[in-house]
């Protein structure tokens, strides 16, 4: 397969994760083994440039003049690609200095200034795409650049961040300094820089594996001084890298390309969205699945959740009974008031409905303390959910956890079928979360983070108060109710107990339900196809890869 060919192919690969910066890693490896561009004889091999090399360390004074010691330095690495017969391999510190940095003292405002000698840290590098860097963030003056481990690197010098991190690679574009997270090349002929800069970015992943540290991973200079590089004929360079800028600005067109279509689907799916919350009914479900664009099912179900709490889903059947009607007939009551002055979004509700407060129609109560004194209490061990179980609309078994009780506290804390378990809180994504036990485990208690919520009435669909629960709307009220801190959010029972629900007629919470469940899926299936596809593309990926790495 021709690289042409994979870029041809592009359009039909762009949904696999990551597609470009494979492409653009895949460019490096063909690049520096010598895949991207023929070898042309009239060029000559690499030791008549291991030849000029020496010839200008010589000049300069810059190490060894025995032109031989420099070609035999390395004949062969093991455990490293093939190289054509015209290249050489050589270590770094064949074709150019390595320089470390330094920084200046920070408490001598004489050794910093605005304008002065450019200097850089790995931060500098950070989110850096262009090929030459000019400056960083900082200056340094003459008098710091004098009394600081720093160096003056020419213009043209390859710059390698050696920690924190590893691997950020950039041509000086001016005279420039660098702190100590540098291990900077300045090659003895300046016109290999650029062949240098594109296999040392090739090669970073695998310099990192070198590393060591505890405070901070670093390679030393004597690894940096010690990296593999294949060298070709100074022509071929100057080939290879004529043709990698013509691919890594394609690669930049075929990354604006993705990006622009990505967020013109994301507006289409914003209105599909909105077209449907305007007129949500069974006929308008085709907004939700375009063949053109995908909506993500994570905002679908958002959008379906909120919609089934507003009345909106499906439509009032004028024969069910008011809400109000069934909680006097169940001799249970309603309010129109809001807890800690909490008005959902969108507050009108359909006439047949009303609100509820949580404890009017569900009897809400904590669970086991864990690590309780027990005494000579009678005890009996048995399983127990904790908030790690409840996920928002299911609960996960495959980790159980077991806890002593005393055995006339079984009936207090048993948990039965069709109860409704909510989080007290944790992470963010914790707070509230809330799910039906279906009586998995035959007795199966819940601790004192999770809040077991069971129906005052047998005729109210607990599913019904989930999907409101794990609705933006619900999720609105807790993370208003809450108590936060730093990246952390915690529930009380009081909250819970006092939390406003809508409530429609029992017909309709049925209805809903039905509905939301048919939905959700749908939402699943289109999102393992989604994942599925996005797995072919990648193994697509991988498959021309690995064909276009391995052909001769």
């Amino acid at each position: 397969m021709r690289l042409e060919t994979f870029f041809e192919k592009f359009d039909q690969l762009a949904e696999a994760p990551n597609a470009v910066v494979k492409m653009r890693a895949l460019v490096l490896q063909l690049a520096v083994q010598g895949k991207l561009v023929e070898q042309q004889p009239t060029e000559g091999d690499a030791d008549s440039l291991l030849k000029a090399i020496a010839v200008a360390r010589k000049k300069d004074g810059r190490g060894k003049s025995n032109e031989e010691t420099e070609v035999e330095e390395l004949a062969d690495v093991e455990g490293w690609h093939q190289v054509p017969a015209s290249w050489r391999w050589v270590r770094l510190r064949t074709v150019g200095d390595i320089v470390g940095g330094g920084t200046p003292r920070s408490d001598n405002p004489a050794y910093f200034a605005d304008e002065g000698i450019p200097w850089l840290t790995p931060a500098d590098l950070n989110g850096f795409k262009a090929k030459r860097i000019h400056r960083g963030r900082r200056c340094i003056t003459r008098a710091g650049l004098a009394d600081s481990s720093a160096r003056l690197l020419p213009a043209g010098s390859v710059l390698f961040s050696s920690r924190a991190p590893i691997g950020y690679v950039a041509i000086a574009g001016t005279e420039l300094a660098t702190n100590q997270g540098f291990k900077s090349c300045v090659p003895f002929i300046c016109e290999t820089n650029e062949f240098l800069y594109y296999y040392l970015m090739s090669a970073a992943a695998r310099i990192d594996r070198e590393a060591s540290g505890t405070t901070f991973r670093e390679v030393s200079g004597k690894i940096v001084n010690q990296i593999p590089v294949p060298l070709p004929p100074l022509a071929e360079q100057k080939r290879i890298v004529a043709k990698v800028d013509e691919l890594m600005a394609l690669c930049d067109r075929l990354e604006a390309q993705q990006l622009e279509r990505e967020t013109r689907h994301a507006a289409l799916a914003r209105a599909s969205l909105a077209r449907f919350a305007d007129a949500p009914t069974p006929a308008n479900l085709h907004y939700l699945f375009h063949p053109s664009y995908t909506i993500p099912p994570a905002d679908l179900r958002k959008s379906i959740l909120t919609l089934a709490v507003q009345g909106k889903l499906v439509p009032q059947d004028p024969n069910d009974e008011p809400a109000e009607d069934c909680l006097s007939r169940l001799g249970l009551k309603s309010t129109d008031t809001s807890m800690n002055g909490f008005v959902p979004e969108n507050d009108a509700l359909p006439p047949s409905w009303t609100r509820v407060r949580f404890e009017d129609i569900a009897i809400v109560a904590g669970g086991v303390t864990l690590g309780r004194k027990l005494g000579e209490r009678k005890t009996v061990t048995l399983p127990y959910l904790r908030v790690a179980n409840v996920k928002r609309g299911e609960i996960d078994i495959s980790v159980i956890k077991e806890v002593s009780i005393p055995e006339d506290e079984i009936e207090r804390y048993a948990l039965r079928e069709n109860d409704l378990l909510m989080t007290e809180g944790g992470d963010w994504d914790k707070v509230g979360r809330a799910a039906i036990w279906r009586a998995e485990i035959p007795i199966c208690l819940h601790q004192n983070h999770v809040f077991r919520a069971r129906m005052r009435s047998a005729e109210l669909t607990p599913a019904w108060f989930e999907r409101y629960f794990n609705s933006p709307i619900g999720r609105q009220y807790f993370e208003s109710a809450s108590k936060q801190t730093t990246n952390l959010a915690s529930i009380n029972m009081r909250q819970v107990r006092g939390c406003p629900v809508p409530l429609p007629p029992l017909p309709e919470q049925r209805r809903v339900v039905a509905k939301v469940n048919q939905l959700m899926a749908l939402f699943d299936k289109l999102e393992m196809q989604i994942a599925a596809s996005r797995a072919i593309g990648e193994r697509l990926v991988e498959a021309m890869v690995v064909e276009l790495t391995n052909q001769e």
